[in-house]
């Protein structure tokens, strides 16, 4: 089958500016890289926005294989690119007309990135918990806050705040304000052990005072549950990206390699081991792909906001994440130990990818955090079991 343009526009780019520059990626080099730039010459920015909005409206079994593709080259470069769909999902289901026109359009034109403000340090994983306050004041909102971790928050066009109200404990907002809102202050960019390409920021909001119409429709925790379907299966896409950049490196190490006279790659241990491999980026793929097909059903329903609204965390996404960041850890894990001491050292390659796979199963909800919710959503109602 004939690999698809937007296909062979994204190789291209991973073989002209990932690959190779291990080093440079690595290096928490000050963002945003260059790079970024060059990718959007490609006209694959922002690459799943409505058309009716200036995008090209691929799918996400599209950006499943787009987010694979640049993952194999560098996660971080991936994950910066891929995660504004978390912040403009919520606001292309939720926002209002006069929102999305003045938002969207202008985040095409000037392929320009978006963010999401949801995680605070004494909530956690609890949500329910924040402390950032939003209040009306008149025909003005006005937040007050910290968040905690938020990638891209530095450089972007805007951003998707989530807020409790404070004049209602038990109501969450999620709204929007634009980056260069007054108030909005970037306090520090996270050391991050992995994806050091990409920029994660913690974010101070002191006094932000944005219009009233730039909240989203919708109670803000369950529209942060519905953004995080595509972002979570995207995220399961850089593993398997990664898992297969591992899996070629080791085909390469065991061509060269020498293990009592013969090449490793004769090896039926090594065999053994690669077979393994193989199996478990199959099934990733497989996964991914499955989980952005149901994503996509749903979002091409006529009552697709209503829909996703009634469904919230999609079980697909959860399994796909979780599954693809264990598979993907395992094949990890099980390569350094192929590689022997060299795949400890910072010599290696091998050292960054196991650095940078860690991070499919802390993002986004942790493995526990997703387990649970699997089990109270789709174990113990009976009827949602499969």
């Amino acid at each position: 089958m004939r690999e698809p343009e937007y296909l062979r526009d994204v190789n291209g780019f991973v073989r002209r500016e990932l690959l190779g520059r291990e080093a440079q990626l690595d290096s928490l080099a000050e963002a945003p890289l260059p790079l970024y730039d060059r990718f959007a010459e490609t006209g694959l920015m922002n690459w799943w926005l409505p058309k009716e909005h200036g995008g090209l409206g691929l799918s996400l079994e599209e950006s499943v294989r787009i987010v694979a593709a640049l993952a194999y080259g560098d996660a971080g470069v991936a994950f910066t690119l891929f995660i504004p769909v978390l912040t403009t999902s919520m606001v292309a289901w939720y926002g209002s007309e006069t929102l999305k026109e003045q938002f969207l359009p202008r985040l095409v034109a000037g392929n320009g990135f978006a963010a999401t403000l949801g995680s605070e340090h004494e909530a956690g994983s609890e949500l329910a918990r924040i402390g950032t306050t939003v209040r009306r004041d008149g025909d003005w909102l006005v937040l007050d806050g910290a968040k905690a971790f938020s990638t891209d928050t530095g450089f972007a066009q805007f951003l998707v705040v989530i807020a409790r109200s404070a004049d209602d404990p038990d109501q969450y907002l999620a709204v929007l304000v634009p980056r260069e809102t007054s108030g909005v202050t970037v306090e520090k960019r996270w050391d991050v052990i992995g994806l050091r390409s990409s920029a994660t920021y913690q974010v101070a909001l002191r006094g932000c005072r944005v219009p009233a119409g730039n909240a989203l429709h919708g109670h803000g925790l369950r529209l942060l549950e519905i953004g995080l379907n595509a972002s979570r299966i995207l995220i399961a896409a850089t593993g398997l990206g990664i898992a297969r950049r591992i899996r070629d490196l080791c085909m390469d190490y065991g061509k060269t390699k020498s293990v009592k006279g013969a090449p490793l790659a004769s090896n039926a241990i090594f065999a053994g081991r690669l077979g393994q491999f193989e199996m478990q980026i199959d099934v990733m793929a497989n996964q991914c792909l499955a989980a952005a097909r149901e994503y996509d059903e749903v979002a091409a329903r006529p009552d697709a906001a209503e829909e996703f609204m009634r469904q919230g965390a999609l079980k697909s996404a959860l399994t796909a994440k979780m599954f693809c960041g264990q598979a993907g850890w395992q094949i990890a894990a099980a390569a350094s130990e192929m590689f022997g001491g060299v795949g400890y050292t910072h010599e290696s390659i091998i050292g960054k990818l196991v650095r940078d796979m860690r991070y499919v199963s802390i993002v986004e909800g942790g493995d526990d955090v997703l387990r649970d919710l699997v089990y109270s959503r789709y174990v113990v109602p009976v009827s949602k079991r499969s």
